[in-house]
């Protein structure tokens, strides 16, 4: 199982320095492949170009002559064209050349991308900037969006001519906490602005060749793709398929832990490009800047970088989705479901030993790459249609629940008695929510009524945006009346005159905080819904 992945990171990488968008797998190489189990049958196989033409050298400024370009050598068709097609689901526009690499990696499953660089072009250098946070806080540089966006069409020519070049540097990431729902503190690294825009322009383009290949049980940050998403597939699969036990594992500390030369690898299976190897690599390498003590990065990849979500998805596409596909297609004796959001997964079994044995084997695959569950977080837990009937008959209380991505589930009955897997707030999350609104309240406590109430609907109408799902309201309801205490509490201590009762502020209040109510629809209409779309669309 997993044969598509390499177990040796001490292979040698590909060296050619040909300018090609060339596939390693000659045609009856292909036609092997075909017929062989695993869609990395032929990853190690040689093959010829697909194009008898090739562009040896291709000019790095755009708009240089075309006498840059080696005499009687022809330009690739794919990348004739620099015109714009319509945007992605992720609404970033792609170019005609990216075009062609989509669709290379969509009809040849092993191929080895070589020229990928150019496609980090001026305009797709100014169309990440402009999809880059205005107010996001500055790096270790200090240069925030506004002041580089002052002379901004000389920077991206000079940045642009230094990537291609090759003297761009990384420069270290600037560390700063977080904190987190448990009370502990997340660590994130803040890259430089221009790392931020180079990133985000090698993502654009990697993207185009990753999401062809990522498994459709991936969800976490992937264009087109979000929680919502991912909370929709678990309910339709805990509902329609037959599931008894639930596996709800963390990997812990998964970003921190990343192995650099595995990483690499990894790419390697689709990238042949030297020059975005490197680009990786420099960030990887990059560093981080703590208090203006810079230290070195030997393993792990930054949170909060453009570049480590996607990175993530690709370790763990190999290191554990390729895996578990083959793994629920070759050992499971029942229905198996998966359902991952970056480090975060749950896992459903029909069969009690199907899910004992996946733990099992799961923990051993991470071993080999230097990770682990985490202890506290890592839970096995009997949870479906007849937990509930099962353990009554036992004598045992109700079933488990589990929280992931911010709801805690649990399982329960519709109106007309039929099971359904219900959704509130994680208590840590609303727990975390209130505090930070009541310590803001305090620090505005003499700030206008006009002012404060505006900041308190935007923060209130964004918390129901993601949490008002069918069967939380009562909770949410909790929230807006626990956020009217907090608000009464300090509107009574702002002076020493007559303090306002209940019946002056309720007006306020009710202007102000939002009731809740519904926004989403139930999971399996909007799951079946899609689903739907996406057989339309094929």
């Amino acid at each position: 199982m997993g044969r598509g992945v390499v177990e040796d990171p001490g292979t040698s990488r590909n060296n050619m320095h040909e300018n090609r968008e060339a596939s390693r797998a000659s045609i009856e190489t292909v036609d092997r492949s075909a017929k062989a189990p695993s869609r990395n049958a032929d990853v190690h196989a040689m093959e010829e170009s697909d194009c008898r033409v090739v562009l040896v050298k291709q000019p790095n400024k755009e708009g240089s002559p075309s006498a840059e370009v080696v005499e009687g050598r022809r330009q690739l068709k794919e990348n004739d064209a620099q015109s714009n097609t319509p945007p992605t689901q992720g609404g970033v526009r792609v170019s005609q050349g990216l075009g062609g690499v989509r669709r290379a990696a969509r009809e040849r499953k092993q191929e080895r991308f070589t020229a990928l660089l150019h496609h980090v072009t001026i305009n797709l250098l100014r169309e990440s900037f402009d999809a880059l946070k205005k107010n996001a806080a500055p790096g270790v540089d200090g240069v925030t969006w506004r002041e580089y966006e002052a002379g901004l069409e000389g920077r991206l020519a000079d940045l642009h001519d230094r990537v291609h070049r090759g003297t761009y540097r990384a420069q270290p990431s600037r560390r700063v906490y977080i904190p987190k729902a448990d009370g502990r503190e997340r660590p994130l690294g803040i890259a430089a602005l221009e790392d931020k825009i180079v990133q985000h322009a090698v993502v654009t383009v990697l993207n185009e060749i990753y999401e062809v290949d990522f498994q459709g049980f991936s969800y976490g940050f992937r264009p087109g793709r979000d929680p919502h998403q991912a909370l929709d597939a678990l309910n339709a699969g805990l509902q329609k398929k037959r599931v008894n036990w639930v596996l709800d594992a963390d990997i812990k500390g998964f970003f921190d832990h990343v192995r650099h030369e595995w990483m690499l690898k990894f790419l390697e299976h689709r990238v042949a490009d030297n020059r975005m190897l490197r680009l990786v690599q420099k960030w990887l390498k990059a560093g981080v800047s703590e208090d203006g003590e810079w230290s070195e990065t030997t393993v792990g990849t930054p949170q909060g970088a453009v570049v480590s979500p996607l990175l993530a998805n690709v370790y763990l596409h190999y290191v554990f989705d390729l895996w578990a596909e083959a793994w629920r297609k070759k050992i499971a004796c029942g229905d198996v479901i998966i359902v991952r959001y970056a480090d975060d997964l749950v896992a459903g079994f029909q069969h009690r030993a199907d899910a004992e044995r996946f733990l099992r084997d799961f923990q051993e695959r991470l071993a080999k790459f230097g990770l682990e569950l985490h202890p506290e977080k890592t839970r096995l837990i009997e949870f479906g249609r007849f937990a509930a009937s099962d353990r009554r008959k036992r004598g045992e209380g109700k079933p488990e629940t589990f929280t992931f991505l911010g709801f805690t589930h649990y399982c329960g009955r519709n109106s007309k008695g039929h099971f359904v897997v219900w959704r509130r707030t994680a208590a840590k999350r609303l727990r975390a929510k209130l505090l930070a609104v009541k310590q803001e309240l305090r620090r505005r406590m003499h700030e206008p009524i006009v002012l404060v109430g505006a900041w308190l609907k935007r923060v209130v109408e964004g918390y129901y945006r993601y949490h008002a799902v069918p069967g939380n309201l009562a909770v949410l309801g909790r929230f807006r009346e626990r956020i009217c205490r907090y608000w009464r509490r300090v509107l009574r201590r702002r002076s020493q005159r007559k303090k306002p009762n209940w019946e002056q502020l309720r007006p306020i209040f009710d202007r102000w905080i939002p009731r809740p109510r519904t926004l989403h629809p139930y999971p399996d209409v909007r799951f079946d819904a899609r689903i739907r779309e996406k057989s339309r669309m094929r």
